[in-house]
């Protein structure tokens, strides 16, 4: 067995319908086998995923056991030369696991390889490349001069922004949200470390593989990441969360470093804490008591469908269904190549918009390729699959 795909699913089945289906065209060919651990979803995943997907492996949780948990669970059972962790919420191109199995062949110093993630409007995620958050580069990051100074070799270290996106290069840090590692590394350092509940556990094990001598990589192969349908960003939880995984790193890989440099970067993580769930408590409330409601959206969204005739006609069907504001174009990828991008389409400057691609008229990397060619300010990526009559955007899924 060549490639292991472990997936972590939490109350997110139509992204993962999404995220399998593309896996399946990506691993055509390829000796590979598929493992989902749902950790105790409440939205009937199980139940409506495992009729349509016989091929893949599923492991059911009876609580929420946290992501590295789940991860581990999997992975004592794959039989994979490589193992894959992927996020639920993402679309993998056709070619990329075999450009990332091809690459980790040809470099057998790689423990761990990430690609490049986009985001739903077609930019980079900056956390595709990171680097090790040591002390001063977590304070870096804190302090907002990661942001300020993101092309600088120290100050914007934490997200790697002095290389390209567009060649190979080693980096410290790979994202669990796409993580494909080289089995007998992992058999060397072990599995993730099951202190991190859902945060850290990526940038925990990319530090014990290259302190193993191993060295990761970034690849420009492309997927999409929604980042935040597995998990809401917006939650206390989240935040608890995400800032007890950065005092977890430090206590386990920098405790002995002098009381005097950790005491301000762990006062700045619970300040920043604090004043994260601050903001987003007054938000609340001020909300609930109607002191000052949200501004209403000057206009609503317009959806253009592109797509085969058929396709089209079902997307009118939902779009009136729903009430969307909607403009149909009728290509594929023989007739219209350039997609959103043709000259026949002009996008309204300034206006949020969702570009919705049948994805039988357009294979996912076409798509994906589309989208980074020139992102647009509030252009957003959906897809409208035929065979599951369902439009998925990132704020919405219709059917």
């Amino acid at each position: 067995m060549k490639l292991s795909v472990v997936i972590v699913n939490y109350n997110v089945s139509f992204y993962l319908e999404q995220c399998l289906r593309s896996v399946k065209k990506a691993i055509q060919g390829l000796q590979a086998e598929v493992w989902v651990v749902d950790n105790h979803s409440s939205d009937g995943s199980l139940e409506y995923l495992r009729p349509h997907f016989p091929w893949v492996n599923f492991l059911p949780n009876l609580h929420n056991e946290g992501f590295s948990k789940a991860n581990n669970l999997a992975l004592r059972q794959c039989h994979g030369e490589y193992a894959l962790l992927l996020n639920p919420d993402t679309i993998v191109a056709e070619d990329t696991l075999r450009e990332a199995l091809r690459f980790m062949e040809a470099h057998p110093d790689a423990g761990a390889l990430g690609v490049r993630m986009l985001n739903p409007d077609g930019t980079s995620a900056p956390e595709s490349r990171r680097g090790i958050p040591s002390p001063m580069t977590a304070f870096y990051k804190l302090t907002g001069l990661c942001r300020r100074f993101p092309h600088h070799p120290r100050l914007g270290h934490y997200y790697m922004g002095g290389i390209s996106w567009h060649e190979p290069h080693e980096i410290e840090i790979v994202s669990g949200a796409f993580c494909l590692l080289r089995r007998t590394a992992l058999s060397e350092v072990g599995f993730l470390d099951e202190d991190f509940f859902m945060y850290g556990e990526d940038i925990d094990l990319s530090y014990r593989l290259l302190r193993q001598g191993y060295h990761n990589y970034y690849l420009p192969a492309l997927i999409l990441h929604y980042k935040g349908e597995s998990t809401r960003r917006s939650s206390f939880r989240h935040v608890h969360v995400f800032h007890e995984a950065m005092l977890i790193f430090l206590r386990k890989h920098y405790a002995h470093f002098s009381f005097l440099l950790l005491a301000p970067l762990q006062l700045a993580i619970y300040l920043q804490a604090l004043l994260a769930l601050t903001r987003m408590g007054f938000a609340r409330a001020r909300h609930v008591l109607g002191f000052f409601p949200r501004k209403r959206r000057k206009s609503n969204p317009l959806y253009i469908f592109l797509g085969r005739e058929s396709s089209l006609n079902e997307c009118r069907t939902l779009a009136q269904a729903h009430g969307l504001e909607a403009l149909f174009v009728e290509g594929s990828m023989e007739t219209l190549p350039q997609g959103h991008l043709s000259r026949a389409l002009s996008l309204t400057p300034g206006r949020e918009t969702f570009v919705v691609y049948d994805t039988e008229a357009y294979p996912y990397s076409a798509i994906l390729q589309l989208f980074t060619q020139a992102p647009k300010p509030k252009v957003a990526l959906g897809t409208y699959d035929p065979a599951t009559k369902t439009l998925i955007t990132p704020n919405e899924i219709l059917r």
